[in-house]
C-alpha cells in the first residue's frame, strides 16, 4: 500500500507552506499532490514555488502530481491551468474537465481527482481512453458502490486511491462563504482564508458540527478516519492512501501513524490521540450517512 498526501486545501503563508513540505520530504509519504485547488485569489504561492517544491520533494524519493482547480471561473485561471496541464514533469491532478481535455490535447496522463464525479464502469472507459492513470474516489463513494467498478479498473490498469483521513470536500460554489461570512463582497475578499488555517466550523441551530467553510468549497465539519480500515481498502482493491492536510503537525502525525500501521499490520487507531481535537466519520465507506462514525470493534461486532 501506498500512501498520499493531498494537496493543502487551506489558505496559508509562502513560509508556512515550504516549512511544512520541508517536514514532509522527510516523512514516509510515498506521493504528493501540489497545489491550489480552491482559489485562485490564494496567491502566496506563485507555481515556480510550487515547482521547487516539487523538486525537493522529487530528490526526496516522493512522487509528485500537481493539482489543479476545482472551479474555473476567469480567462487567467484557464491560463495557469494550461501550465500546468503542458508541462512532462509531473504527473497532473484534474480537478475539473477543463483539465481533462487539456492534458488530453498534450498526450499527458492524468489523476481524476475527486471533485471528477465518476460514478461507473463506462465513465472510467472513458476517462481512461482520455489518459487517466489513476483515480481518487469520491468520498461518497462506499464499499459496496465501488464492488462492481474496481475490477473494471484494474483490468484497464487504473490506479485506485481513496481518501482515509482528513475533512471530506463535499460542494464547490461560484460565491465564497468566508467572505459573506464577514460581509463582503467575494472580490473585496481581504483574504479573510489566510485568518483560518483550517477553515471556519458551521454548526447547526442544536450546535452540532455541520460543515467546514473554505472559502468556495465546502468541507465536512468531521474528519474522515479510516485509518483503522487500511486492511479493508486494501481488501477491496485500493492502492493509495489518501490524506488530506489538517494542521501541520496533526497531518504529519497521521501520515507517520499510518506507515507504521502499514508496516506492522496493525489497525491501532489515531482516534486516541487526536480525538480531543476532532470528531470523526466514516461512514460512507461503510454505506451509511457520511457524518457516522463506528468503531471497528463495534461494526465487527454486527
Amino acid at each position: 500500500m501506498k500512501i498520499s498526501l493531498a494537496s493543502v486545501p487551506y489558505f496559508w503563508t509562502r513560509e508556512a507552506y515550504q516549512a511544512f513540505y520541508q517536514q514532509v520530504a522527510q516523512s514516509p509519504v510515498d506521493i504528493v499532490y501540489l497545489g491550489e485547488t480552491v482559489c485562485s485569489k490564494r496567491r502566496s504561492m506563485k507555481l515556480q514555488d510550487w515547482l521547487d517544491i516539487a523538486s525537493l520533494l522529487t530528490s526526496a524519493g516522493k512522487q509528485v502530481a500537481l493539482s489543479t482547480m476545482t472551479l474555473l471561473e476567469a480567462d487567467s485561471e484557464l491560463k495557469y491551468l494550461g501550465n500546468i496541464a503542458r508541462q512532462k514533469d509531473y504527473l497532473i491532478e484534474a480537478n475539473d474537465m477543463a483539465a481533462v481535455q487539456v492534458a488530453q490535447n498534450h498526450a499527458n496522463a492524468f489523476v481524476a481527482g475527486t471533485a471528477i464525479n465518476l460514478y461507473n464502469n463506462r465513465a472510467l472507459t472513458l476517462l481512461h481512453n482520455a489518459g487517466m492513470q489513476r483515480w481518487c474516489i469520491p468520498v461518497e463513494l462506499g464499499q459496496q458502490d465501488l464492488e462492481a467498478m474496481i475490477p473494471h479498473a484494474q483490468a484497464l490498469g487504473i490506479e485506485l486511491e481513496y481518501q482515509v483521513f482528513g475533512r471530506m470536500p463535499l460542494a464547490y460554489s461560484a460565491r465564497c462563504f468566508t467572505a459573506r461570512h464577514h460581509q463582503l463582497a467575494k472580490d473585496d475578499c481581504q483574504l479573510k482564508c489566510l485568518d483560518y488555517e483550517q477553515g471556519l466550523l458551521v454548526k447547526t441551530q442544536e450546535g452540532d458540527s455541520f460543515a467546514q467553510i473554505n472559502g468556495i468549497q465546502t468541507q465536512s465539519a468531521k474528519v474522515s478516519n479510516l485509518l483503522d480500515r487500511w486492511q479493508e481498502l486494501a481488501s477491496a482493491g485500493i492502492d493509495i492512501l489518501r490524506i488530506v492536510p489538517l494542521n501541520s503537525a496533526h497531518t504529519l502525525q497521521v501520515i507517520q501513524q499510518l506507515s507504521d500501521m502499514i508496516k506492522t499490520g496493525s489497525a491501532d487507531n489515531i482516534s486516541q490521540q487526536l480525538g480531543a481535537e476532532y470528531e470523526f466519520c466514516n461512514g460512507y465507506w461503510l454505506q451509511l450517512e457520511g457524518m457516522q462514525y463506528v468503531p471497528l470493534e463495534a461494526h465487527t461486532q454486527v
